[in-house]
């Protein structure tokens, strides 16, 4: 997939193609054949392979593993980078999906890896924060078998509603909510999704009871959202800006801390209901644990290189993505303190996951 300059009429065109999600979680596609050679013959010009589960880097190439399915959110913004990483480090890149659990195949397949250098990972909140907590098994501890490299991604959640239904505001909506009778729903891509437990710390703080509907996936999720089935959406803003553009979708608020420049008039929870609320999921490199500094430095700065070149900074734009602080320390930092947060959450709530 091409995202480098002069590059993103293909992509616009591609992603026309299929269903473009960023469920951080089991991500939804809706393939054609057309995507699938868009997809091959642009990776092709980048020269970031395209290949199958169960690919190995050779000698000096760079096997990056993404724990979701090629052209979702995860896979796309790897490839994103991938290419001018691959470009200042003058080192192949090979893009290795392993999809399944939540990213931990992936996960467990890189806790075995060896630790040179050539062996990394995308892991988002799941990977690191919800999946040890939600799954009664797991196959990697993330605190033992991952070296943090850096935050590359910073994805944002809004709540909306339908252009039916009659909340205009996000103060008339959590008014409504702490006096309904009956519990506004809302929907999301799934249980113990970033999306869901954004919500329900959101509600919390509020003093709001909502009710969750979860579908499997953002799909389905956004259709019974246009269509009023459900009256609110959870949904990140990459998925839901063509709704929001159509009309078809009103943001009521905004989880992060910050009002996003593509959506100026719409506020944050914290503007208008929680001071200091800030909820946001993340995209994240790892390595495996025993990597050597020299080579985790090496990666990191190559990342952040990678952060600012005008292709990838005009994309995130477009995609709504923020762009946080990229080095190991900060990683390690945010990635603590969010455990400190989403955990106990997560065991309140009661969430469990696989088998």
């Amino acid at each position: 997939m091409s995202f480098t300059a002069g590059r993103n009429e293909e992509f616009s065109a591609f992603r026309r193609d299929f269903h473009f999600t960023t469920v951080l979680g089991e991500e939804q596609m809706n393939w054609s054949q057309i995507a699938r050679r868009r997809l091959i013959a642009t990776a092709m010009a980048l020269g970031v392979a395209l290949t199958t589960t169960h690919a190995s880097a050779a000698d000096g190439q760079i096997r990056w593993l993404v724990g979701y399915p090629p052209g979702g959110s995860t896979d796309a913004i790897a490839r994103l980078l991938a290419a001018p990483i691959s470009k200042t480090l003058d080192q192949t890149i090979i893009v290795d999906n392993r999809p399944g659990a939540g990213s931990s195949i992936a996960a467990a397949a890189l806790a075995k890896s060896k630790p040179d250098g050539l062996t990394v990972m995308s892991v988002d909140n799941g990977t690191l924060v919800i999946n040890p907590v939600a799954y009664r098994t797991l196959q990697y501890d993330p605190d033992k078998d991952f070296r943090p490299v850096g935050v590359y991604a910073e994805v944002n959640f809004l709540l909306a509603v339908g252009k039916d239904q009659p909340y205009k505001t996000v103060e008339e909506f959590l008014s409504q909510a702490k006096t309904a009778s009956v519990p506004i729903a809302y929907a999301s891509p799934g249980i113990g999704s970033p999306l869901h437990l954004a919500v329900e710390r959101m509600a919390r703080e509020a003093g709001v009871k909502l009710e969750h509907v979860a579908y499997r996936g953002m799909a389905p999720a956004l259709n019974d959202a246009l269509a009023g089935v459900v009256p609110s959406i959870v949904i990140d803003y990459t998925t839901a800006r063509e709704m929001i553009r159509s009309g078809d979708l009103r943001p009521l608020a905004i989880f992060s801390s910050t009002r996003l420049p593509a959506l100026p008039d719409v506020p944050t929870f914290g503007e208008k209901a929680l001071p200091g609320f800030s909820a946001v999921a993340w995209q994240a490199m790892v390595v495996p644990n025993d990597t050597p500094d020299e080579a985790v430095n090496r990666l990191s700065d190559a990342l952040a290189k990678a952060l600012e070149d005008p292709a990838v900074k005009s994309r995130y734009g477009q995609l709504g993505l923020g762009m946080p602080p990229s080095d190991p320390q900060s990683f390690q930092k945010r990635w603590q303190e969010d455990k400190a947060v989403w955990q106990p959450l997560i065991r309140d709530l009661g969430v469990t996951l696989g088998e």
